[in-house]
């Protein structure tokens, strides 16, 4: 076997460039992710290594300057709606750190079955038991209060007590619906279950808050929702459990341990910071978002494809089944590649090379004029 140098992979890292510049981009991951001018001038400033840790007096939320403590201590909570809150590595980070703080070995939790993968792989990372909230299949992939007040009433018969947990994905990442928060968390408490808010796809977009829903756990992400580069993501504990998730380490008095001491540093804090007015400015106008997918999704499926999950639709993120476009790509010459390509022909990015049939996409801060781009692209596809 012949040894490759590095020096003969070097050239391939000097210039890599995303090939995604100056398309129209209706991809539901990156769509709530691109950063404002703001923070991409603060990702210049911040990107060097741990350039936030030089000010740091031993824990991370405690750097006065930049303003990380205002941010985190006094901005963040009244933003989630909960009493303390956090930056971490990302939701799942947040996710898992709340289920390694609350439960023990063995205990169980419930979940959405719309939930994403991080949130079961958390779970089983925590070493708990899983039960999931069945949705209700095609078309709608509904998630109802009674789904929880069932499985909790089944951990409770085979154990004898409730789950430690319970989960909802508010909204889920496949077909972008919204829950009953408020009634599935008036339904844990009916047991004594706290409830996790997985706000991934909604905190950064859309107004939401703990208190209001109910949930004793909130978690986003910033890299999908908050306009800055990742991973980054924030949580949101009440009160009533913030001692736990919070504990401090025994050895390293100031460190929290859920959080292995410090999380998210330089760059990613720097560019949440840059993009919050802003972001919270256009949680203000959610109500235009929703009014763009809904006009989008009618148009779509003035072309011969259905649109899944709630209808009339309350969120950016949209699934779609496109018989018409999977039909198609049988006989087109690229197969199922050939929407891919004539969309990237058309400077349209998003949509996963290789779907067809069945395909996910986000409306998310696009202006008329670029989404009614992206129909008539459809459209000239659909009947060339």
């Amino acid at each position: 076997m012949i040894n490759v140098t590095i020096e003969q992979h070097l050239q391939k890292f000097e210039c890599i460039e995303r090939s995604t510049n100056g398309t129209i981009n209706i991809d539901p991951l990156q769509r709530g992710g691109i950063l404002t001018d703001e923070a991409r001038a603060a990702l210049m400033e911040w990107g060097d290594g741990y350039s936030v840790c030089d000010f740091c007096p031993g824990v991370l939320d405690k750097i006065k300057t930049p303003p990380i403590y205002d941010f985190v201590h006094k901005v963040l909570p009244e933003f989630l709606g909960v009493d303390q809150a956090r930056v971490t590595n990302g939701a799942r980070e947040s996710k898992f750190a709340i289920m390694h703080s609350m439960a023990q070995e063995g205990d169980w939790i419930v979940l959405d079955q719309s939930a994403h993968y991080t949130s079961y792989v958390a779970a089983q990372r925590a070493r708990l038991n899983v039960k999931a909230v069945p949705h209700s299949g095609s078309p709608d992939y509904r998630i109802t209060p009674q789904g929880y007040a069932d499985a909790i009433q089944e951990i409770i018969k085979e154990t004898g007590k409730p789950p430690v947990l319970a989960l909802v994905t508010y909204p889920d990442g496949n077909y972008g619906n919204l829950p009953d928060a408020k009634q599935i968390a008036a339904v844990c408490h009916e047991h004594e279950v706290p409830l996790i808010l997985n706000g991934a796809y909604s905190i950064g977009r859309m107004p939401v808050n703990a208190k209001d829903l109910g949930a004793d756990f909130i978690v986003g992400s910033g890299h999908k929702s908050m306009a800055c580069s990742g991973p980054i993501g924030v949580l949101g504990v009440s009160e009533q459990y913030s001692s736990k998730v919070f504990e401090k380490s025994p050895s390293h008095k100031v460190k929290e341990i859920e959080l292995l001491g410090c999380t998210a540093r330089g760059a990613t804090i720097m560019t949440m910071l840059a993009s919050f007015p802003k972001v919270f400015e256009r949680t203000q106008h959610w109500d235009r978002e929703v009014d763009s997918a809904r006009w989008f999704s009618s148009q779509l499926e003035s072309l011969g494809l259905i649109q899944m999950g709630d209808r009339p639709h309350n969120h950016d993120l949209m699934f779609f089944e496109a018989p018409v476009l999977y039909e198609m790509s049988q006989t087109a010459k690229d197969g199922r590649y050939f929407l891919y390509k004539e969309l990237k022909a058309r400077k349209i990015h998003g949509i996963k090379a290789g779907l067809t049939k069945f395909f996910k996409l986000s409306t998310f801060g696009l202006p008329r004029e670029d989404l009614t781009v992206v129909v008539d692209a459809l459209d000239e596809i659909i009947h060339s």
